[in-house]
Formats: structure tokens, sequence, C-alpha cells
């Protein structure tokens, strides 16, 4: 198990802190769950509590984006994405801002505040706004190199982030090149896994394997821009494609992958496994991610089912 997503992402805002004086952190009085704290109590000056205000907060962001600053807005995935829409397309993306939105508990893994709190329609609102890039990391490596990547660049990036310790995948040999993962090459069927669900499809690998099944796993944490020519040369060597994601299965990453093969004119077996048309439950966290398909043993099923096995 790799350490929670939140702890090193917030680790790493203030290790760069120290040697860029124009990162600024701001957060919706939930810094102790997001782990902005850490940044705030390193650099008071730099770090602004607004209040359980998401639309302000944006607000605030932007002006200091303005300024010269590169704002780091750190809250709860569900809220920045909902109650700060109008904000973050009309402010953010419209001014093509350099700012850098830190999505916390996204997914189901604000597990214990059901359907009110866990955010399964966040990737789908994000990846539809001009000028915004989109990344969900799998671990907590890929959190602290999401961090990196954005604050380097000059335009709006959505960075979401999971509550909790969950399994590390072998880290990129280059994260910001925004190309597929490969974490384990096959011939029969593609998994392209979004996020967390990545470490599930690996495992899943196994147990396909067992049961005589050769599976391409790749991880893609980067939604939009989605490394299209990645997904395509995979799928077109084994001809099946299963997409693996925590968010509903509507407008999501097996959309944007969809979107992408689309426009190639491929032709090959499909399925999408993810949160289907519904709001979700209260539960303990990994039973939640079993319960809407995301074990490996329910990854593995939906393959096999894909593949008349």
């Amino acid at each position: 198990m790799s350490v929670a997503m939140r702890d090193a992402f917030g680790a790493k805002l203030a290790e760069l802190g120290k040697t860029n004086d124009k990162i600024v952190v701001l957060d919706a009085d939930v810094s102790s769950s997001t782990k902005s704290a850490i940044f705030g109590k390193a650099f008071p000056d730099r770090f602004f509590n607004v209040g359980v205000a998401e639309a302000n907060l944006v607000g605030v962001a932007a002006g200091l984006a303005t300024a010269g600053y590169h704002p780091v807005v750190n809250a709860f995935a569900i809220f920045l994405a909902l109650k700060s829409t109008d904000q973050i397309r009309n402010v953010f993306c419209y001014n093509h801002l350099p700012i850098v939105i830190a999505g916390a508990y996204g997914g189901l893994s604000d597990s214990f505040d059901g359907a009110s709190h866990q955010s399964i329609t966040d990737i789908a609102i994000m990846r539809a706004m001009p000028n915004m890039e989109v990344i969900v990391p799998a671990d907590s490596r890929q959190a602290e190199l999401a961090l990196e990547y954005a604050l380097q660049q000059n335009t709006p990036v959505y960075i979401r982030l999971n509550r909790n310790a969950m399994p590390s995948v072998p880290e990129p040999a280059n994260f910001a090149s925004k190309k597929v993962i490969v974490l384990k090459e096959g011939k029969d069927v593609t998994v392209a896994a979004n996020g967390i669900t990545a470490a599930m499809a690996n495992d899943a690998a196994v147990l396909l394997a067992a049961k005589g099944v050769d599976a391409e796993i790749l991880s893609i944490p980067f939604v939009k821009p989605l490394d299209g020519d990645g997904l395509a040369a995979s799928v077109a060597k084994t001809g099946n494609l299963v997409t693996v994601e925590e968010h509903t299965v509507v407008g999501g990453f097996g959309s944007a992958c969809l979107e992408a093969l689309a426009k190639r004119k491929m032709t090959y077996a499909f399925d999408a496994i993810g949160v289907e048309d519904r709001f979700t439950e209260t539960g303990p966290y990994d039973e939640l991610l079993a319960a809407y398909g995301l074990s490996a043993e329910s990854i593995a099923d939906r393959v096999m089912k894909l593949l008349n096995k």
C-alpha cells in the first residue's frame, strides 16, 4: 500500500512551496482533511482558508492568478465540481488562468458520507470545460507527479485525488509525456483503467491469466488530453476494450476513450465498468468499490463475459 494520496499531495505542496514563492494555496475550511494544512503551517502568508464557500474560493484564486501567483485550490471534489462550476468555467477556463484545482475525496472515497459527498460526476464536468486539463492519478506518486506537471502549465488543470491509502502501481517513466502507461502487455484484451482502478485492473490480470486470458493493462491518468494513439495501438492489437473508472459511466473516462477511438474508425468489442446511472450509497470503501464492479474479481468477470468465455 502507498501512503494516502491526500497526504502525499499535501506534503508535496509544502515541498514545492520552498522553491516556488508563486504558489499560493486556498482551501474551503477542510484543510485538515485535504492536508493542505501542511502547506498552511509552512507558509501561513500564502495560505487562505476562505470558509465553506467554494464559489468564492474560486473567485479569490482567480484574482491571485491575475496578480502573478500560481494558485492551488484544494477542497472536496464534489463541491468544486458542482458549487464552483460557473466560476471555474467563466473565470478560470474562459480567461485561461494558470490554476490547479485539486479535488480531494474523489470518487467513492468519502465513502461513509454517501451520495451527497461522493464525487462520481466531476470528471465528466471538468473535461467538458474548454482549456481545462484533467488528471486522475492512480496512486500517491502519480499525484505528486501530477502536481509538479500542473504547476508548469499556463492553463487550468483539474487533479482528482483519493482520500485513502491505495495500492501503488509501477512509476511511469515519463508522466509529463501524457502517454498511456502500460502496466502489463497482453494480446487478448485491453483493460484501460483510470485512477485508483489501475491497481485493481493489474490484480485482475493475474486472475485472468489463470483462466488463459492474456490481458494488456493500461493506466491512463490523463483523461484530457487523452493519448488516443496509445490507446488505439493497444486496442488494434487485442480487438477488445474494457474501460474501468471510479465514476459514472456517463460522460467520464470511458466516454473519452470511445470518442478517441471513434475518430480512428476502429472496430472492437467494448464494455465499460463504473457506476451506472444512479446515486451511490454509504459504506466501507472497499465494499463500495466491489459493489460497483471495481474489485479485481469483478473486473475479471466482466472481461470474461466480453470475451464470451
